[in-house]
C-alpha cells in the first residue's frame, strides 16, 4: 500500500472522526430514549426503534458521502488545477467550521443552560419529533432528518473525506472508503446504543454528554483546524497526492 493511498485513508478516518464529535444525532437518540424510558417503553421496543434510528443516520451519510464523491469525479475529472482549488475551498470551509466549533456550536442559554446551534423553530420541532417517536419508521425518517440537520457542520469533513477518496485507485478501494466514514462517523451512536442494550441508564450518558461538552466542543474545532492543515500540505501544495516531494 503506497503513502498516497495511507495519507487518503487518515484523511477520511480524521473527517470521520470529527463528523462522529457532532452531537446532534447523538442528542436526538438520548432525548428519544429518555423519553421513551421514561413512558416505560420496554426495552426490547426501545432498541429496535433505537436501531432504526441510528440505521437512518448511516444510510443518510453513505449517500451523502456517495453522492459527494460522484460530485467531486465529474467536477474535477483527475484535472490537477482543479484538484487543488477543489482542496482549497475545502481548507478555507474546515477553517471557518473549526472556528464556528469553537464559537457557537454550544450556546449558553439563560433557562435551559448550554444548548447546540440550531435555531430555536428547528431545535423544537426536532425535539417534538424525538419525544413523540411512536414506531420504527418514524426513528428512520428521524436519524435520516438529523443528519440533514447537521449539514453546515458536516460539510467540512465530508468534502475532505471525499477528496481523499477520489484519489483512491480503485473502485474497491472507494467504496471501501466510503463504507469506512460512514461506520466511522456513527461510533457514538453505536456505543449508546451498546451501553443501553448493556442495561446503561440513559440518564448516566446524558450526564457524560454535560459534563465533558466543552472537551467535545475543543476537540471538534481543533480537529477540523488540523484537517485543513494536512489537507493544504496534502493535496493544496500536493506534497503526497500529487507525488511532490515525499
Amino acid at each position: 500500500m503506497t503513502y498516497a493511498i495511507l495519507s487518503s485513508l487518515a484523511i477520511v478516518l480524521l473527517a470521520a472522526g470529527i463528523h462522529a464529535s457532532l452531537q446532534l444525532s447523538v442528542s436526538m437518540l438520548t432525548l428519544m430514549s429518555g423519553h421513551a424510558l421514561g413512558k416505560k417503553t420496554r426495552h426490547m421496543l426501545l432498541l429496535r426503534r433505537m436501531n432504526s434510528f441510528v440505521l437512518g443516520v448511516f444510510l443518510m451519510t453513505l449517500l451523502l458521502a456517495t453522492f459527494t464523491v460522484h460530485i467531486l469525479t465529474i467536477v474535477i475529472n483527475q484535472t490537477v488545477i482543479i484538484e487543488r482549488l477543489v482542496a482549497s475551498v475545502t481548507t478555507g470551509i474546515a477553517v471557518g467550521l473549526g472556528l464556528a466549533t469553537w464559537a457557537f456550536y454550544y450556546r449558553r442559554k439563560q433557562k435551559t443552560g448550554i444548548v447546540l446551534w440550531l435555531p430555536r423553530g428547528m431545535a423544537r420541532f426536532l425535539a417534538k419529533r424525538s419525544k413523540a417517536t411512536k414506531s420504527s419508521a418514524e426513528a428512520f425518517s428521524l436519524g435520516m432528518t438529523s443528519v440533514i440537520a447537521e449539514l453546515i457542520f458536516i460539510l467540512g469533513p465530508l468534502l475532505a473525506a471525499s477528496l481523499a477518496i477520489i484519489s483512491l485507485p480503485s473502485g474497491l478501494f472507494q467504496l471501501s472508503a466510503i463504507l469506512l466514514y460512514a461506520v466511522g462517523s456513527l461510533l457514538p451512536l453505536l456505543g449508546i446504543l451498546i451501553l443501553v442494550g448493556s442495561g446503561y441508564n440513559i440518564a448516566q450518558i446524558q450526564q457524560w454528554r454535560e459534563q465533558y461538552k466543552s472537551f467535545l466542543q475543543f476537540t471538534g474545532g481543533s480537529c477540523l483546524f488540523i484537517l485543513a492543515f494536512y489537507l493544504f500540505i496534502d493535496r493544496v501544495m500536493g506534497i503526497t497526492s500529487m507525488g511532490i516531494g515525499w
